[in-house]
């Protein structure tokens, strides 16, 4: 009789969701991904939400989510809540987040993913990808928060690689990434790291009018913590803080006022950011 351990049981979840001129029109899921579809206040996009039914991820474990908005219609997809990311055996394989989205030609779409929360050991390698054709736009928000501080808890030890692509009409007009691994503590303290920030967070707006929301995006962002830049109709605003409620604060503020200023919705995010 073997004597080897029994390997451990490994997520593969997957979620496919389409937004077309009359709101649903296609939808897949493969648990532990999951949609659900509360209904939006009066005058907001049709909105999904995406879950993990597992309650967090870790070694091996991997998701894919796919969003594509027809063109000329319009959807909001945001996450159930912080998505855990739990310490990964060295025998394992690094978790996996891939999020894609396709957006059509006069199509409007947000992804307004709630925080990643990294556990001490996790090892992660999380990609969003854009497709936007024609003058499609997208509002996306990503956060990332190294340990639980209220709960006393630190990541210092493990792997992140966080990257981003958007394309327009297929040529590439937006790459980003950031990749830290082994002793982060160590990494997070240079010059060129974090300082004392624990928590990181990423919004995007990508439209042919994203220059003329730029003075904007630098209210909503303010040095010290925050920061924002325009480039090939590419807006982007970042936070790097301490304090990671406080972090959240701003990007539900900043989010807010970026909806209401690109897409001419209501300047609060869907309840499930603040309940």
């Amino acid at each position: 009789m073997s004597s080897a351990a029994p390997a451990h049981q490994r997520l593969s979840g997957q979620a496919r969701l389409a937004f077309g001129a009359a709101g649903i029109r296609d939808l897949y899921q493969r648990a532990p991904s999951r949609f659900l579809f509360p209904v939006p206040a009066s005058g907001e996009f049709p909105l999904a939400v995406n879950l993990t039914t597992s309650g967090g991820l870790t070694g091996g474990d991997r998701i894919a989510v796919e969003i594509a908005v027809d063109p000329n219609a319009c959807g909001s997809v945001t996450t159930q809540a912080a998505e855990k990311l739990y310490r990964v055996l060295p025998e394992d394989d690094d978790i996996s987040i891939k999020t894609r989205i396709s957006v059509g030609d006069g199509g409007r779409c947000e992804w307004l993913g709630q925080e990643a929360i990294l556990f001490e050991g996790t090892r992660v390698r999380r990609m969003l990808e854009a497709d936007l054709s024609g003058n499609g736009a997208l509002l996306a928000a990503e956060s990332i928060v190294m340990g639980r501080s209220a709960m006393g808890e630190t990541f210092t030890r493990g792997l992140i690689h966080d990257a981003w692509r958007i394309r327009r009409n297929g040529r590439l007009v937006w790459a980003d990434g950031m990749h830290m691994a082994g002793d982060i503590a160590a990494i997070a303290a240079k010059p060129f790291g974090f300082g004392d920030a624990r928590a990181v967070a990423t919004l995007v707006y990508a439209g042919p009018d994203a220059a003329g929301f730029l003075d904007l995006a630098r209210t909503l962002a303010p040095e010290p913590d925050g920061g924002a830049s325009c480039l090939d109709e590419i807006l982007v605003l970042r936070w790097a803080m301490a304090d990671a409620h406080a972090m959240r604060d701003r990007v539900i503020a900043a989010a807010g006022a970026l909806r209401a200023a690109v897409f001419g919705l209501a300047p609060r995010l869907p309840v499930l950011w603040t309940c």
